[in-house]
């Protein structure tokens, strides 16, 4: 099998229920927890379940007041993530850069709770269905990543991944070959959920999560590029992705389907199995697919890592972000000082059979 050569991590930004950062996303991991959520600022009636916010969300801080008023909670999760990624390279970005800079971002269906609004307008409306025209632009699945692209005059390829549960990881193969085929020089990746009264519902009526398990939000993005882009621009490496692999076997073999691709992940990635040491796991708090996930590393691998790192215990289930939100969980370990080897797994699983699979290396001193 081919190997490929690695892209690195520059710059990370994340807002989680832990907080903006991955300060006190470490922290959450070292077991101080998280505040509870403030639902007032986000509005709506949500089920009687375990719910995780991002705590005093103020995009202004990060953005300024302008423009923020008219976004969506998706939006501006994504816009603060991303100025974070881009303020810890350490100096802006030239224009000349920003060309060739690229914008990748996974998600479910966009904001939920926009497009949700705006379609119930078309039944609660006197005819002929004069819905708000100001719910229309936040209501595209799109509208967060051109936004990113727009407040940051980012030029380079734009895509919006929707892959389910397993979005985050679909956004890093793509933005992956984007930059090895030279389309551009670097990308914003990344992935966002927010949490609303509809998308929890949905979960609290599915009865897809276990009593404890919290429904949550977050944004993770990372500036990606070459190693070599990165020594060029005197920018130091958090992460090294090796190699990312995704697809779909149907849920009848989840299991089977994430051996699989675990395995092609390594092979691309010139990684023995017994090198890895840790692996960042999606499944928690879902029924059955925690357990089959467990099940497709250990087919893999032989037996689960030593080190597990169960991100949305922390932050709750993120669907489309939690992918990223695994990502930056285990920079967070790594930042933290965690006793973990250098190579681990980013695994990803959802119900409707999709799987994926990210080999990160941790840069030598």
């Amino acid at each position: 099998m081919t190997t490929v050569a690695p892209l690195v991590i520059t710059g990370c930004g994340v807002v989680s229920p832990a907080g903006v950062g991955l300060e006190p996303l470490a922290a959450a991991v070292n077991g101080t927890g998280r505040e509870e959520a403030d639902l007032e600022a986000i509005g709506g009636e949500f089920p009687p379940m375990p719910l995780a916010a991002t705590p005093g969300l103020r995009p202004e801080e990060y953005l300024g007041r302008k423009g923020i008023r008219s976004l969506d909670r998706t939006t501006q999760l994504a816009l603060v993530a991303s100025n974070r990624a881009l303020a810890g390279l350490g100096a802006p970005l030239a224009d000349r850069d920003r060309a060739r800079t690229g914008v990748v971002i996974g998600t479910s269906t966009g904001s939920i709770r926009s497009s949700s609004e705006f379609s119930r307008e078309t039944l609660v409306r006197e005819k002929p269905y004069l819905v708000r025209a100001s719910f229309f632009p936040n209501s595209v699945m799109n509208f967060c990543a051109s936004q990113i692209a727009i407040w940051n005059a980012l030029r380079g390829v734009n895509a919006t991944i929707a892959d389910g549960r397993v979005s985050a990881l679909a956004a890093v193969r793509y933005a992956r070959n984007a930059i090895v085929q030279g389309h551009v020089d670097r990308a914003l990746v990344g992935a966002v959920e927010e949490l609303c009264p509809q998308s929890a519902w949905a979960w609290y009526l599915s009865g897809a999560l276990t009593p404890a398990a919290a429904v949550g939000e977050g944004a993770a993005v990372f500036v990606v590029e070459t190693s070599e882009g990165a020594a060029a621009a005197g920018r130091a490496p958090l992460a090294e992705l090796l190699a990312c692999e995704v697809g779909t076997l149907g849920m009848s073999d989840v299991r089977r389907g994430l051996a699989v691709c675990v395995e092609r992940a390594l092979g691309r990635s010139g990684v023995p199995a017994e090198a890895v040491t840790a692996v960042s796991l999606s499944a928690t708090g879902l029924r059955g697919l925690g357990p089959a996930e467990e099940d497709g590393v250990r087919g893999a691998l032989g037996d689960l890592p030593p080190h597990q790192i169960r991100t949305a215990a922390l932050v709750g289930e993120s669907f489309s972000a939690s992918g990223a939100l695994q990502i930056a969980g285990l920079l967070a370990e790594w930042r933290a000082g965690a006793a973990i080897g250098p190579a681990a797994l980013v695994t990803s699983v959802g119900d409707d059979g999709n799987v994926g699979c990210l080999v990160v290396r941790r840069p030598a001193l």
